[in-house]
């Protein structure tokens, strides 16, 4: 079983990489991109868990050890 983790900043934090990017997109002609938001990705494989044992692992260790709480935000999926 395997689950991906998205690890991104909060709405509310300012993200210079993600600017960065988009400006250079910007200078490159790809004008209708409005905004570019940076982030981590995550791949956790399981060994004898369910499904739900996965994602209830997932998002813990997305919680104590793959993001910052005051910083970022995170979301999980579970491969069915």
């Amino acid at each position: 079983m395997k689950a991906r983790v998205y690890v991104t900043l909060k709405k509310s934090v300012f993200d210079p990489q993600g600017k960065t990017i988009h400006d250079a997109l910007q200078s490159l002609g790809y004008r209708g991109v409005a905004d570019v938001r940076q982030g981590k990705y995550f791949e956790v494989a399981f060994e004898g868990l369910g499904g739900e044992e996965a994602r209830a692992a997932a998002e813990e260790i997305a919680r104590r050890v793959l993001s910052n709480p005051v910083m970022e935000g995170y979301r999980v999926e579970v491969e069915a």
